[in-house]
């Protein structure tokens, strides 16, 4: 044998039984791969779509916040379904509170029920003295990160609570790190006060404090001085002032500063103050906007300016807002009133800044389906339902309070507007 022949490989020989063995191997390989292709395919069929994020993303420069007051009587309820909705769909800057925290004449529904579910007994005494406590837990906590901004409603002025206590209890947020660096800006003293202002991406806002029905002369000539250093500042393009009971002669007069005949100095003092704004928006040089938000009557209502007191001579009215609809017992809504008004709704506005400090504000509402089930936990199965289908003036005119009066009823009184009693 040659060389050649000794080193060339030999030829593998396979036995008929080794063919069938990797024959059937074969096949059955087949038969998986084709098993695993359709069960990926049913699979993929099968497969529940992602769940699609609700956030509505706004357009480069333009910013949100979100305002609303009234929070007694189902506020625990429906706060911390404001929060959840408006962060997830708008994350907004923050979120401003109008006024009118807990009902302190009276035991709230959700504190009361909240005791029940507790297997506890809530007195006056003890629900007076964690009422606002109940506030930044239960209203506040919710907004986690997001700025809270607080202000001050007549309900926190009714006895044993006092402007004092309130200054005091909820110092904290009179001395967020916006109000705190405005004031030293400003130059103003270190004590804060229930009416203030911070400037925030070109709008100057400002709070209003008309608890005790009427603006201050103190308070008045501090908004004059705002007003002058907004008129000379190139940061400043629009102004939103807040308060919580309206100005004299909106659409809600019967319900504002308009109408108490107790207080004489509460009509002249909205008056002067709505002077101040109608004139800043008409001498302006650079025509900054200005916005007015109130709360009180329990309904959501815009244009409340256009009425014909306000506007004689052809003179257009200031852009007014009513949001008092965070969960307080609603109200029939004023005759007559716009057709986009809304009564027995929940909900908050939502306001959208643009880069030159022009604001588009709308309302959203919030549903029961909104709150969320750490909060129902808290409650007897009834609380939530009820909030929703009653806790309505306007539809249950007649209905009695099913939690304990902890004052006395103030005696009914003619309204200088409208001849009703209150």
């Amino acid at each position: 044998m040659s060389a050649a022949e000794e080193t060339k490989p030999a030829k593998p020989k396979f036995s008929p039984a080794l063919l069938l063995q990797l024959l059937a191997t074969a096949i059955v390989l087949g038969i998986v791969i084709w098993n695993l292709r359709a069960l990926a395919s049913v699979l993929a069929v099968k497969e529940e779509p992602r769940k699609r994020s609700k956030f509505v993303p706004a357009t480069e420069g333009i910013w949100r916040f979100i305002v609303s007051g009234d929070s007694r009587n189902c506020g625990d309820v429906v706060m911390p379904a404001i929060a959840a909705q408006s962060i997830e769909r708008y994350q907004p800057s923050f979120y401003w509170h109008l006024g009118d925290l807990r009902a302190i004449y009276k035991i709230d529904e959700d504190m009361a029920f909240a005791s029940v579910a507790n297997h506890q007994t809530l007195s006056c005494d003890t629900y007076e003295r964690r009422a606002w406590n109940d506030f930044v837990e239960n209203l506040i906590a919710p907004f986690g990160e997001t700025p809270f901004f607080i202000g001050i409603g007549n309900h926190e002025t009714i006895p044993p609570k006092t402007e004092d206590a309130f200054k005091r209890q909820l110092a904290d947020w009179l001395e967020v790190r916006a109000l705190h660096d405005q004031r030293q800006t400003d130059k103003e003293p270190a004590q804060p006060e229930p009416y203030y202002h911070w400037i925030q991406g070109g709008v100057d806002f400002i709070y209003l404090d008309n608890a005790s029905n009427y603006f201050s002369d103190a308070q008045l000539t501090w908004l004059h001085h705002r007003l002058d250093a907004a008129k000379n500042n190139p940061e400043v393009n629009s102004i939103v002032v807040g308060m919580h009971e309206a100005l004299p002669d909106s659409i809600a007069n019967s319900h504002s500063m308009g109408d108490n005949t107790k207080e004489p100095k509460a009509r002249p003092s909205g008056e002067k103050a709505y002077k101040a704004l109608l004139d800043f928006r008409d001498t302006s040089p650079r025509k900054q906007q200005i916005y007015v938000l109130a709360s009180h009557s329990h309904f959501y209502m815009e244009n409340i300016f256009n009425t014909p007191k306000l506007t004689q001579n052809h003179t257009t009215p200031l852009q007014g807002w009513i949001v008092g609809t965070a969960r307080a017992v609603r109200y029939k809504l004023p005759d007559p009133h716009p057709a986009s008004a809304l009564t027995d709704v929940y909900g908050y506005l939502l306001a959208t800044v643009s880069p030159q400090g022009m604001i588009e504000f709308s309302f959203k509402e919030i549903h029961e389906g909104d709150s969320p089930s750490i909060v129902r936990q808290r409650y007897p199965s009834t609380l939530v339902p009820w909030c929703f289908a009653h806790n309505s003036q306007n539809k249950e005119p007649k209905a009695q309070d099913i939690t304990p009066r902890c004052t006395p009823p103030e005696p009914a009184v003619k309204t200088a507007a409208s001849g009703k009693k209150t």
